[in-house]
């Protein structure tokens, strides 16, 4: 008890205890959900493994077309961890591998209102809200790492190992064992596995 008063207030002991039931009536195989957490959609567009971590004021967006059956759209491996104010919108797929660490204040969106580029783009003259969902997935693979603030967009793959660095924007696939940053996110170094070191690329 002392370690934990070390590292929680007591007002913050109750939180987590109140939390902590949460969990095991709601989400029995995950670790902890602090509340308040938001659900839009229904409940079973998220499949989580044991171990998940969240921490407070999430969001959780599965969005369907009216025709559609609760189908998995968010999907999250084992032992992974979110920070506070975190907001995944899904449309067609979310998927987050294992052992997924994600800092607070993330956004993950795998779909878009209107097109901005090919041959048919979105007049702007439509209203945002009335233009089409355009949408493709996106896949964030075992071992990634997640800095504070960051966006990642339709379509991207993080690879296995990569660390995004905190306020980028992920508008591009990033290679396994990679850590990219800025907006657009870019890789700046690459792990070689046989010197054990970060290097710069």
């Amino acid at each position: 008890m002392d370690r934990i008063k070390k590292i929680y207030s007591m007002s913050e002991i109750v939180k987590n205890f109140i939390s902590l039931i949460y969990t095991k009536i709601f989400f029995k195989r995950a670790r902890l959900i602090r509340l308040p957490i938001v659900i839009r959609g229904s409940k079973r567009g998220i499949k989580y493994g044991n171990n998940l971590t969240v921490g407070y004021r999430n969001r959780f967006d599965i969005v369907k077309t009216e025709n559609e059956k609760d189908a998995t759209k968010i999907e999250i491996g084992n032992n992974c961890t979110m920070g506070d104010d975190c907001h995944i919108a899904a449309y067609k797929k979310v998927k987050i591998g294992d052992d997924v660490l994600i800092a607070s204040k993330v956004f993950i969106s795998d779909l878009n209102h209107g097109i901005y580029d090919g041959q048919k783009p979105t007049s702007p003259e439509i209203p945002p809200n009335q233009r089409s969902i355009y949408s493709k997935k996106i896949v964030i693979e075992n071992n990634v790492w997640i800095g504070e603030n960051v966006a990642v967009l339709q379509g991207v793959t993080i690879g296995e190992g990569s660390v995004i660095g905190a306020n980028s924007v992920v508008t591009k696939d990033i290679d396994k064992y990679s850590i990219a940053v800025g907006n657009p996110a870019k890789v700046i170094k690459k792990y070689d596995f046989k010197s054990k070191e970060w290097k710069k690329v």
